[in-house]
């Protein structure tokens, strides 16, 4: 292309036709970069950010509430005098957490240790035929990228140096091997045999998982403690966590002397005909385990995606200020999630899994728990906020707390405090503890027949009504 300038009689320079026809395709360009005309329009989004609802889950709309016995509070224990609050929305599990998704973690942590273990032993072992050689971690350069080794390189983790991995990436596309039988050779077998009881300890010739190395180890940071001495090392504020994830299920032996409770400690987190029932026998530290769990399985997720989106928020329990809103189901002086005031239909059908007159319990159709999706949900969708099973909150019980607390997401979270407040009421509870202003608690490491969970997760933004 010819680029041509000439000057004029009079003394002025011309630019020739080529010339002019790029100087305007390159001031075209120039605008598409910058077309906000000098003004401040902020930083642009990848993406438009939509609140996505995660499976199996409702949302609670928030607002302002009535919290608080709204009728004679017959136990007379003067910890729920009413007063106003407001709650944010939120999503919440339609159901209490139920023993097919605990398995589904207590699986994962397991599946985890062994991969670990599996890995660590390929690397200690020259054999080139040996079957550990398929468990090996994945390598830094072809799965990580040049930061993957470059922290590898400098600091031996990804963030975590006491991580048993040291941050390597564990390989998850072999199926790991439990049928005895088919073990693959002797390295394999070392492995899985450090995952069993020791022979000592079983008979009749079988081998049983050792469920107290199903152990899960994670990380929060204390915000408020962080908040307070504002400008500390952080890592000051870093908190470790490091528990058993299996639930006790002699609860259903020791919660009840004098009972025959062994089927239900023998079979109801482990055998598929209760899949669909809450899970019991978790504490409330290992709940909140399950909340972390659950974040982290997917924002692992969205990671992998080739135009990963934004990470998705925290899972959590909810506060107990959100649970009695989400409870209420958007009746504003409710005596029970269905309204009230009584605990049966007009056809005299129970409407909650509880201990009706004097302790016939399979008169409401239950002798114990009952399938999350069981009666009928309140008017958000959610199933079984009275009865079957309590539920654990975030919040810390103090009987004097609801004259202190704000009245904006009002929640009392005293770490050390061991008293969590439990809502809900259960199976073997009376009707006032059905009532959604009842409170009850129970120590935070103490695991129940009757306690189960449900989670949240924040909605960010407002809420389309």
């Amino acid at each position: 292309m010819k680029y041509e300038v000439f000057k004029t009689k009079k003394g002025n320079y011309v630019f020739g036709k080529n010339l002019i026809i790029v100087f305007l395709l390159a001031t075209f360009i120039y605008s598409c970069k910058s077309n906000d005309r000098g003004e401040l329009v902020g930083v642009s989004a990848k993406r438009k950010f939509f609140s996505e609802k995660p499976f199996g889950t409702v949302l609670v709309p928030g607002g302002a509430f009535t919290m608080g016995k709204q009728d004679e509070d017959i136990a007379g224990s003067l910890s729920t005098p009413r007063r106003t609050v407001t709650v944010r929305p939120f999503y919440m599990d339609e159901t209490e957490i139920t023993n097919s998704e605990y398995r589904e973690f207590v699986y994962w942590v397991r599946d985890s240790i062994i991969r670990t273990k599996l890995a660590i032993m390929a690397d200690e072992v020259s054999d080139a035929e040996s079957s550990l050689n398929k468990y090996k971690f994945k390598d830094s350069t072809s799965n990580g990228g040049v930061y993957y080794k470059y922290m590898m390189d400098n600091y031996g983790s990804l963030g975590d140096v006491n991580s048993p991995t040291e941050g390597r990436f564990l390989n998850w596309d072999e199926d790991l091997i439990f049928d005895t039988k088919e073990f693959p050779d002797a390295y394999y077998t070392e492995v899985m045999d450090s995952m069993y009881l020791q022979t000592t300890e079983t008979f009749d010739g079988k081998r049983i998982l050792d469920a107290s190395k199903i152990n899960y180890r994670y990380y929060t940071f204390d915000n408020e403690e962080a908040a307070k001495h504002k400008g500390k090392d952080r890592s000051k504020y870093i908190k470790p966590h490091d528990l058993n994830v299996y639930p006790d299920t002699t609860v259903w032996v020791k919660d009840f002397n004098y009972s025959y409770n062994d089927p239900m400690h023998q079979d109801y987190f482990s055998h598929q005909a209760y899949n669909d029932y809450p899970v019991v026998g978790v504490n409330w530290p290992q709940a909140n385990a399950f909340c972390h769990w659950r974040t982290k399985k997917k924002n692992d997720w969205i990671s992998k995606k080739k135009k990963p989106g934004p990470r998705q928020p925290h899972f959590r329990l909810p506060s107990e200020a959100e649970w009695e809103f989400a409870a209420r189901g958007g009746y504003e002086y409710a005596k029970y999630p269905w309204g009230g005031p009584y605990t049966f239909s007009d056809r005299g059908c129970f409407l909650a899994n509880f201990k009706p007159q004097r302790g016939d319990y399979a008169l409401d159709g239950a002798l114990y728990t009952v399938e999350g999706k069981s009666y009928n949900p309140n008017g958000y969708g959610l199933y079984n906020m009275a009865g079957n099973v309590s539920e654990w909150t975030n919040t810390a019980y103090n009987p004097t707390s609801y004259y202190m607390e704000s009245t904006m997401n009002p929640n009392v979270e005293d770490k050390k405090n061991n008293r969590k407040v439990i809502r809900g009421g259960s199976w073997k509870d009376v009707a006032y503890f059905l009532e959604v202003s009842t409170r009850d608690f129970e120590y935070g490491d103490t695991a129940r027949s009757y306690i189960g969970f449900r989670t949240v997760q924040d909605y960010l933004g407002k809420p389309v009504k």
